[in-house]
């Protein structure tokens, strides 16, 4: 069973910027991608940002293309987000998730990864 904690959120002005971290408690060699998702209130959980374990490929949601930077630690077993340029439309709650490789239905769909952190609260003031 792998679990994953997610830390570094909290309360910023527009403009500002935060770095979001999410280490595995097991090692990684199976993992196929992890991501990160958020979901606002009232709204569904939204695709942010996905990395490749293997080779390191990113992708992004639009919303955050130019603004946000996915990386992982493989050592460390950690993915982070660097999110600069905060919005106040950027407010929700963000999760980290890993997916093993077992569903592929691409890398911004939910249901393709196995495991999810408890999810960490980002607000972005005006």
């Amino acid at each position: 069973q792998v679990q994953l904690v997610e830390s570094g959120g909290g309360l910023v002005q527009a403009g500002g910027s935060l770095r979001l971290s999410c280490a595995a408690s097991a090692r990684t060699f199976s993992t196929y991608a992890m991501g990160w998702f958020r979901q606002a209130p009232g709204k569904e959980r939204q695709f942010v940002a996905g990395i490749i374990w293997s080779g390191g490929s990113t992708y992004y949601a639009d919303s955050a293309k130019g603004r946000f930077t996915i990386s992982r630690d493989n050592a460390k077993n950690t993915v982070y987000l660097q999110m600069n340029s905060l919005k106040p439309e950027d407010t929700a709650v963000y999760y980290c998730a890993l997916a093993t490789g077992r569903i592929r239905m691409g890398i911004s769909r939910s249901q393709t990864y196995d495991y999810w952190g408890q999810g960490t609260q980002v607000t972005v003031s005006s």
